[in-house]
């Protein structure tokens, strides 16, 4: 799992988009039924990010940080 987050972390610091990109995406979907697997697809489809359809532990903690960071989102307002 280190080596595929030092891979993700690479792919984010080059391009600066990807956050921003995620986070809107998930947006998005977020109350759609099967919002994970929605943000995933779309995720892919638009980034650098490749989540295969078989979801490793790494592609698991980035859907959940990405849901973490969006209620700590709402919390604020």
């Amino acid at each position: 799992m280190i080596d595929e987050l030092r891979v993700f972390i690479k792919k984010v610091l080059s391009d600066p988009t990807i956050a921003v990109k995620s986070i809107d995406i998930a947006r998005k979907y977020r109350s759609e039924p099967n919002s994970d697997e929605l943000i995933a697809r779309e995720i892919s489809a638009n980034t650098t990010i490749r989540i295969p359809e078989k979801w490793s532990e790494a592609d698991h903690m980035f859907l959940e940080i990405i849901d973490e960071v969006l209620d700590d989102e709402e919390a604020l307002y």
